[in-house]
């Protein structure tokens, strides 16, 4: 049977881009167990508390959510167990010395598979201050009143 070809998005954290400033992302592999890529090839995920952290030179993905494999037996897994993601040495040295930084953390973006592999797109992000968030949305509104009028403007309307 040949392999999967493209990206097939799984799960993905939407609130992150609300409650954070993304300042830089990266790839990553996960390593997974057998029944845990099943479930998640059936599209079973959920990021909403899931967080990395780096420790002894690795780096983890903890309180990621996936489900228990429904036809798996006594073999399934733990649903929210740490798991290790893949990274390379030079990409995990320059998570380090962000992580460093205050009020800096690793949050994941999407869960996909890419070309077969499950992969995490994984964020380095400060916390928004609710005034932050406001001016986002008021900024955001702006620009789409904007393109709605220059939209009408085009089309002769107005």
């Amino acid at each position: 049977m040949p392999r999967e070809q493209g990206r097939k998005v799984v799960a993905s954290n939407r609130k992150a881009h609300h409650d954070y400033a993304i300042m830089d992302t990266f790839e990553a592999g996960l390593a997974l167990t057998g029944t845990e890529v099943k479930s998640l090839r059936a599209g079973r995920a959920s990021l909403v508390d899931a967080f990395g952290q780096e420790s002894d030179g690795e780096v983890f993905l903890h309180a990621l959510h996936i489900p228990e494999y429904t036809q798996g037996t006594w073999t399934n897994h733990e649903p929210r167990r740490i798991r290790k993601m893949l990274l390379h040495r030079d990409e995990i040295r320059k998570i380090q010395g962000k992580l460093r930084d205050d009020g800096t953390t690793l949050v994941p973006l999407q869960i996909y598979f890419n070309n077969g592999y499950a992969k995490v797109e994984l964020a380095l992000a400060r916390g928004k201050k609710s005034f932050d968030k406001r001016q986002d949305m008021a900024s955001r509104d702006a620009q789409r009143e904007i393109s709605r009028a220059m939209g009408r403007r085009n089309k002769g309307m107005a």
